[in-house]
């Protein structure tokens, strides 16, 4: 009975799509890996801090990019306004991308003088050169995520840290230094650019159209908020630390983060990409809708909660082994945040329930008040060092399963 079920677990639809994702996420992992170790024996603390600080200003500009609430959109338009919707997402990713392009180079130094660091000015600058190649594939991205094809997303993703993080390697070893992280991204951006538009047909018509403007940046525009707050809870505690303690301290926490949160991020991430049209399919047929999102929880803890107890009790051998003993003081911070995937995953798992029945205003208020709870936590223990700070950020996270409780019964009236 027992190997009945979890051979059942284990070969549906959902669990193969978290197969092909979480493989490419394997792939990323180790090549990342190679790079981690790369970096963490030629970058001093100083280094990490700037890339951290590089790294956080991309993702909060990725946000403004609308380019998860258009593709959210996509997968869950009703599909006699898919093109409509799909030619509009077209152009609205040039707005948008072409905007944050031009905003990104216009901050660069005001965010330099912030941190008193000018060599950010640059490398800030040319990493917004992504932005100008995204609207190429988005679109396109979305539909293979709506038709459940999530092989193809597979193969962009290993590709491109294939192509990133030997990118990364090479130029760090050649002396590049901050420069091979930012020169890395833009170049095998293009690898998404190439495998989408092989794998998908669609194309846009040549006409410009902002049809169905409303409904996209209705749903985008809280997806843009969700997105936003998001990244300034992922990010926040960077930006406190670099402004309030020093940029080597930011290098530490972000080296910490970077080996200890990375791998169990990755399968999270994996999970919660295959999980939203899964539930979109059956978002009209409540208990179908039940069974799966349960069903999700269930993959959940089989495959994150042991994957993260070992990863975290095993930091004290593999630290100072791969990535040398100068990171020995990190362990700490490392296990704590590693511990952080857990409630991570499975309140993301609720976002994508929420988001899937329309409920999109309801996950943007809990991350409206959940930002600011963390953000005053935050300030309020980064005078006391980095790891009072990686401990809050836990303690934060685990306060997020309350919320995904009362959520869920309220959606599903449990």
């Amino acid at each position: 009975m027992i190997i009945n079920k979890l051979k059942n677990r284990f070969t549906g639809q959902f669990t193969r799509n978290i197969g092909w994702l979480g493989s490419s996420e394997l792939v990323l992992r180790v090549f990342r890996l190679g790079t981690t170790v790369t970096l963490a024996r030629m970058f001093t603390p100083h280094d990490y801090g700037l890339v951290a600080i590089i790294y956080t200003i991309n993702n909060f500009a990725e946000a403004f990019s609308l380019k998860a609430g258009i593709g959210a959109k996509i997968v869950q338009v009703d599909e006699d306004e898919l093109e409509s919707v799909c030619q509009t997402g077209y152009w609205l990713n040039w707005i948008f991308c072409i905007s944050i392009f031009f905003a990104q180079c216009a901050l660069a130094y005001p965010i330099a003088i912030f941190y008193k660091e000018s060599e950010l000015i640059l490398p800030i600058c040319a990493l917004g050169s992504i932005y100008l190649m995204m609207p190429f594939f988005m679109v396109q991205s979305a539909l293979i995520q709506r038709e459940n094809r999530l092989k193809i997303r597979a193969m962009c993703t290993a590709a491109q840290a294939i192509v990133n993080n030997v990118g990364i390697v090479v130029l760090a070893l050649l002396g590049f230094g901050v420069w091979a992280i930012v020169l890395s991204l833009v170049i095998s951006t293009p690898v998404w650019i190439i495998i989408s538009n092989r794998y998908h047909s669609w194309r846009p018509s040549g006409k410009f159209s902002l049809d169905k403007w409303r409904e996209v940046t209705s749903f985008g525009g809280s997806m843009v908020g969700i997105e936003l707050l998001d990244k300034i809870r992922l990010n926040l505690d960077y930006l406190i630390v670099g402004r309030f303690l020093s940029v080597d301290a930011l290098g530490l926490y972000f080296f910490a983060f970077s080996a200890g949160l990375g791998i169990s991020k990755s399968i999270v991430n994996a999970v919660i990409a295959a999980l939203f049209p899964h539930l979109c399919e059956v978002r009209d047929d409540v208990k179908l809708l039940k069974k799966r999102y349960f069903g999700s929880f269930k993959t959940i803890a089989m495959i994150i909660v042991p994957l993260v107890i070992l990863q975290s009790s095993l930091a004290p051998l593999y630290v100072p082994i791969v990535f040398g003993s100068k990171w020995v003081s990190a362990i700490p911070i490392l296990i704590v945040i590693c511990l952080s995937a857990i409630p991570l995953a499975f309140v993301s798992a609720t976002y994508q329930l929420l988001n899937a029945v329309g409920q999109i205003k309801l996950t943007l208020q809990w991350n409206v008040i959940y930002t600011v709870i963390f953000a005053i936590a935050l300030l309020c223990v980064v005078q006391q060092g980095v790891m009072p700070v990686a401990i809050t950020v836990l303690v934060c996270q685990g306060l997020t399963l309350i919320f995904s409780y009362w959520a869920t019964r309220k959606v599903l009236k449990q």
